[in-house]
């Protein structure tokens, strides 16, 4: 990538620094709440404490993990809006899973060139 930095030039963004916190009922529900922090680790009461949502659902491929954010201000805030973000973020996955599948199927195979991914036709192997 482009904007990738050596390794010997990362540096740690100090001014958006958060300690992460993680909420769950040991059943369905995980959420991530960011307490934003000063460099020296005490709360930055001028930021917003961010939540982020997350569970697995089941699907006919086995669990697949969702993840969204919250917009709340406390924490019970984001544990009442926490069905209804992942309820979004289900629906925009299987939104991006249709237009996924309408893409590909008005993808133009020509003859004889093979499908993306694979080899030449015969797999590439050379008859005697």
């Amino acid at each position: 990538m482009a904007d990738q930095l050596p390794l010997d030039q990362i540096q740690v963004d100090q001014d958006n620094l958060y300690r992460e916190q993680a909420i769950t009922d040991l059943r369905v529900a995980s959420i991530r709440q960011l307490i934003p922090i000063k460099p020296d680790g005490s709360d930055d009461p001028s930021r917003e404490t961010m939540y982020v949502a997350s569970t697995q659902i089941m699907s006919q491929m086995g669990p697949l993990p969702v993840t969204a954010p919250i917009e709340a201000s406390t924490l019970q805030e984001a544990l009442i809006q926490f069905p209804q973000a992942i309820k979004e973020a289900v629906d925009q996955m299987i939104e991006e899973a249709k237009e996924h599948r309408r893409q590909e199927s008005t993808r133009i195979v020509v003859p004889g060139q093979g499908m993306p991914g694979q080899g030449p036709p015969g797999g590439g192997l050379i008859s005697g």
